[in-house]
């Protein structure tokens, strides 16, 4: 697909605020990184802030209500809104920063790719705490990045270190800087204002040094709540939270930075960035901070005494202080630069993704669907898969079709080898050859899971999409043995394509990932008549699918559709119908399907089940299309698509006698909304728009069709 199709979603914690104004290190780390990565076009961050002053113009801000609310959890809150917002946008790689806990929550709702960041001790986080936990997170993600070593040794305290091949150590970065700035005798402390990061310590030597040496200043950059630590002093400013381009300004003036951490710093960000400034500095020897700089003071004796003993050091001996300052600068580490690339290149290793566009270059498409030569192809003007192959073609790509059913069919012999294993031999043969850049199937069972596994082995950029016309709604026994059908190659493929609204599957089905609305196409040549024009000599028709591989009525069957028709007709028994499948009346298909149709006014589409948002089968495409009026049952909510002067909706069997009776005596009135329906119908479903849709989400793009 090429860098521009490939779909980056980076998440944020919700409290990380990503705006210029209180950016804290995370914030810094994804912001800086983007601007420089080859996926900026297509990596959207999300998170949640109150600024609209974002860091980046591609940030996505997840408003929550009552944050601070002791009874409700805006954690819960946050990954809910994060789900509904990414879900449907079938980003191809989602990166989380420092939330083990979110990435629990998204990886059973969304099928993607994940890496996850960690900015901080995983010990002391939700979700990455326990061995178990920590295990359960290398099973879910293509990798684990650490800001630093030490990040990375405590998540694997107690884990085999030979699982670390699944992690990198990415750094926190900072441009170089090619000369040090004009340098004023300032001391800085940048960080919360509290014991844990050393403020403490940094009081009671910056009090002594500022009165022996009153021709020098300080400064405090941060914040404390909860503050006890005071610094009263003529010569000590306190500057609270200052955004990243001023707090970068003051430490090119500054000449010494204190980073006196007591706590186990993950990284320690703001010694990288006084280093590289050319401020000599003075670090402790806590968690990762020593990773930060090969160049500072490190105090491995953390105490007030050899705080105050070395600034005093620096202070005193200005050639010292310089030489540290020159190879602070020059000897800069994490160059936001070299790390972007090793970002992307790790990106690139979790997506090994195909460099095929279908905009810019025909695809190679295996559609495997059954054509019903057993049946004499007496399926074809109700055949999905011969309608998405024409519009692949008409598209511009290349097909080649396999028949499943009927290649087993025609390979049934007396050997000891069963049809199934020969049929598996010949895709795999059949692949080699053809080379497909799409496997596009639907209504099997018959690939293995095994036979997959080749076609990925074969070619490791495959794309692979299945689809099913039938309904997954739960008001419909069928459905479960449907829903079953769908789940045997759910985790195989990367999209699964429904007739129905994709919520209903989710209700039911919530580990079938990464699933798609489509509505049944039509085919300009498959409906092609225009009934309308035509004066049928039956009012209504209706043919039921019963036996559609026997093609004759299974004795004692009875759905709730016969219950509704045998209602209907009582309601209304002047109207001339024309319906087949029940009744000792056999089904239709073939040239006697088109031959019946043809010859009524009106169609009725009832599908079995309660009527249920959006689904259809392809008996909407066949009313609709060849130009009948159409009836449909309101609660299908077809309304967001087709309007009352294009389509007849019913509330109930009452209503739609009436309207029956009504249109089938106002004939001009039919005959328009009849022509008002296919040509809509034409115009938004047909065969070239419906195959787009699937080849833009199958192959990573926005479709904006539905």
């Amino acid at each position: 697909m090429g860098n521009q199709k490939i779909k980056i979603a980076t998440i944020l914690p919700y409290k990380e605020n990503y705006s210029k104004e209180k950016a804290s290190a995370a914030s810094l780390w994804v912001s800086e990184f983007f601007k420089r990565s080859k996926f900026k076009d297509s990596n959207f961050i999300f998170g949640n802030t109150t600024s609209k002053n974002f860091l980046t113009k591609n940030y996505i801000n997840i408003k929550l209500k009552n944050i601070n609310s002791k009874l409700k959890s805006a954690t819960k809150e946050y990954t809910k809104k994060l789900t509904a917002k990414i879900e449907s946008a079938n980003f191809d790689l989602i990166e989380i920063h420092n939330r083990p806990l979110i990435l629990n929550q998204l990886y059973h709702n969304i099928n993607s790719k994940f890496i996850i960041y960690f900015h901080n001790d995983p010990l002391s986080m939700n979700g990455s705490k326990t061995t178990k936990q920590r295990l359960d997170i290398i099973s879910k993600v293509e990798k684990i990045i650490f800001v630093s070593e030490w990040v990375q040794k405590r998540f694997f305290i107690d884990l085999d270190n030979k699982l670390m091949t699944k992690t990198e150590v990415v750094y926190p970065s900072v441009n170089i800087k090619k000369k040090i700035s004009k340098k004023d005798k300032y001391i800085i402390f940048v960080g919360k204002l509290n014991e844990s990061k050393g403020y403490d310590l940094f009081s009671n030597s910056i009090i002594k040094l500022l009165n022996e040496f009153p021709d020098w200043k300080a400064f405090s950059l941060g914040d404390e709540e909860r503050r006890k630590i005071f610094i009263n002093h003529k010569n000590h400013f306190e500057l609270g939270f200052l955004n990243h381009k001023k707090v970068l300004n003051l430490l090119d003036q500054t000449e010494i930075s204190v980073v006196p951490s007591k706590w186990e710093e993950p990284f320690g960000r703001t010694a990288l960035e006084a280093t590289s400034r050319g401020c000599a500095t003075i670090i402790s020897n806590k968690g990762g901070l020593p990773e930060t700089t090969n160049e500072a003071i490190i105090l491995k004796d953390l105490n007030n005494k050899t705080l105050y003993k070395n600034i005093k050091k620096l202070i005193l001996n200005k050639k010292f202080r310089k030489n540290i300052q020159k190879n602070s600068l020059i000897n800069t580490r994490h160059i936001i630069s070299e790390n972007t690339i090793l970002i992307d290149k790790i990106r690139d290793q979790c997506l090994p993704i195909t460099n095929i566009s279908f905009i810019k270059k025909k695809l190679k498409i295996l559609n495997i669907y059954n054509q019903g030569q057993k049946l004499n192809h007496r399926l074809y003007n109700i055949s999905l898969g011969k309608k998405f192959s024409n519009g692949f073609i008409r598209n511009g790509h290349d097909v080649l079709e396999i028949s499943d059913r009927d290649f087993l069919k025609n390979n049934k012999t007396f050997s000891l080898t069963p049809a199934k294993t020969t049929f598996q031999k010949y895709l795999i043969e059949s692949f080699k050859n053809y080379k497909p850049d799409l496997l596009f199937f639907g209504h099997t069972k018959n690939i293995e899971p095994e036979t997959i596994d080749s076609f990925k082995s074969i070619n490791r950029n495959l794309i692979i999409s299945q689809w099913n016309e039938d309904p997954v709604m739960p008001s419909l026994k069928y459905s479960y043995n449907n829903i079953e059908n769908i789940r045997k190659y759910s985790d195989l493929v990367d999209h699964t394509f429904i007739t129905t609204d994709t919520n209903e599957l989710k209700k039911y089905a919530k580990d079938i990932k990464n699933t798609h609305f489509f509505f049944v196409p039509v085919d300009k040549n498959i409906e092609y008549f225009d009934v309308y024009k035509l004066n049928p000599q039956k009012d209504l028709f209706y043919a039921m699918s019963h036996g559609v591989n026997r093609a004759t009525l299974k004795e004692g069957t009875e759905d709730e559709r016969i219950i509704f028709l045998n209602k209907l007709v009582k309601k209304i028994p002047s109207i001339k119908y024309d319906f087949y499948g029940f009744a000792n009346k056999q089904p239709i298909w073939g040239d006697n399907f088109f031959k019946s149709l043809i010859n009524s006014k009106m169609g009725l589409n009832l599908s079995r089940g309660n009527p249920t948002k959006y689904y259809s089968s392809n008996r909407i495409a066949s009313i609709m299309g060849n130009g009948l009026l159409t009836f449909i049952d309101k609660k299908v909510q077809m309304s967001d698509f087709f309007n009352s002067r294009e389509i007849i909706f019913y509330n109930n069997i009452a209503d739609l006698a009436d309207k029956i009776k009504f249109y089938a005596k106002n004939d001009d009135l039919r005959r328009k909304i009849a022509k008002n329906g296919k040509k809509k119908y034409f115009k938004l479903f047909n065969e070239k728009r419906i195959t787009n849709h699937l080849l833009d989400i199958s192959t990573g793009n926005q479709s904006n069709l539905f």
